[in-house]
């Protein structure tokens, strides 16, 4: 059941993933529009300027040819700008159909995911029904030993180890049978009901062997599911690994200036319970693990790996929290101006004291206290100054 329940978080984590993409793409949907709109406005602005260029050229010949240049430029300028917002349409048609084909496999996934809940828990249920009747069964075969015991002092080995002699001696089988009902009579009264008591102990028995036999089935059947689902995650962690270590090579030299980094499984016999060592060996170094490096580098190595996930699948947002404190200040410049690289398809908000992360922002925020207990937020637009 526990490995069903990591199956359930995984399909959890899957969802996740699809909401992300579905989130970036509504994101790329919103800037293509924004774009759109922007183009129809500048198309407007231009169609109105042309406008006004022809009234002028009508009211004054002597600035005929001046005028007759610019309406030549403002009518290609509107030329490709309605070019731009058709490609523009074009893109935002594509977004949207994207966008549909996500929400509505996005949709499958939310039906699968809840059929595999429901069947869980109809599997627990059963699990919880079946060991019920098996406790019951114990508990009734108990009892049934006890009275042997009581009534006949034998036990369960006694009982089998019984067994019917075959003898072709009749007179003797005779005499044996007399002498059996006569110490039956000294006996004393017979239970007449045993026979019909055996019959329905017989019944009960059969039922609940029958009932053991699904038990054992169903755990058979779970035992195949768990794994099928074990096979699964191994190779997709498998596939996945690879790519990792391949990425984290490639931003290990772009971060370091060169070398090498190398991430590795402790025991790849057993996947899904093996740790992973990383292998790093910065340039003019030789190849060591990660744990005999510097502070510095081993805080850089761990940059590395966190972009190289990244890399793989970017999120739309990602929030880094003095990440780069403990690197000197040409791994800070480096460090700031791969991030600056990798804001094209992620938004960063990084909590940073180092100055050459803060001289690659966009925009800065800071808290500020000019009067005794009284805080004031200062925020400064680095792309406008650049503007202007």
């Amino acid at each position: 059941m526990a490995e069903l329940r990591e199956k359930e978080t995984k399909a959890k984590e899957e969802t996740g993933s699809f909401e992300i993409e579905l989130t970036k793409k509504r994101q790329a949907l919103e800037y293509e529009q924004r774009n759109l709109d922007r183009i129809s406005g500048e198309t407007e602005r231009l169609s109105s300027d042309l406008h006004d260029a022809e009234e002028s050229l009508k009211g004054s010949e002597e600035e005929a040819e001046t005028r007759k240049g610019s309406i030549e430029t403002i009518r290609g300028t509107i030329e490709a700008a309605k070019k731009a917002q058709d490609e523009a349409s074009i893109r935002l048609k594509e977004n949207q159909e994207i966008r549909d084909r996500l929400a509505d496999g996005q949709k499958d996934f939310f039906e699968k995911r809840e059929s595999l809940a429901n069947s869980i828990s109809g599997l627990e249920k059963d699990l919880i029904r079946l060991q019920n009747r098996l406790d019951k069964v114990n508990e009734s075969m108990e009892e049934k030993i006890n009275y042997m015991w009581d009534e006949y002092q034998l036990t369960v080995s006694d009982a089998q180890a019984l067994d019917i002699v075959k003898r072709d001696d009749l007179p003797e089988m005779k005499k044996e049978i007399d002498s059996l009902k006569k110490e039956i009579r000294n006996i004393g009264d017979v239970n007449v009901a045993a026979i019909e008591d055996y019959r329905v102990l017989m019944e009960r028995y059969n039922f609940l062997k029958k009932q053991h036999d699904d038990i054992l089935k169903s755990e058979e059947d779970l035992r195949e599911v768990i794994a099928e689902l074990q096979k699964l995650m191994t190779d997709q962690f498998t596939e996945k690994f690879e790519e990792i270590k391949k990425e984290f090579d490639r931003v290990f030299i772009r971060l370091f200036g060169g070398g090498h980094g190398r991430i590795e499984l402790i025991d790849e016999e057993d996947i899904l319970e093996t740790g992973v060592q990383i292998i790093a060996q910065p340039p003019g170094k030789k190849l060591t693990n990660m744990m005999q490096m510097s502070g510095g580098e081993k805080a850089l190595t761990a940059i590395c790996l966190l972009f190289a996930i990244q890399n793989l699948k970017p999120s739309p947002f990602c929030l880094l929290d003095e990440i780069e404190a403990a690197l000197d200040e040409n791994n800070v410049l480096q460090f700031a101006e791969y991030l600056k690289s990798l804001s094209k398809n992620t938004q960063f908000i990084v909590i940073t004291h180092r100055r050459g992360t803060m001289e690659s922002a966009d925009r800065l925020y800071g808290i500020t206290m000019q009067e005794k207990g009284v805080s004031v937020m200062v925020s400064v637009d680095l792309i406008e100054k650049d503007l202007k």
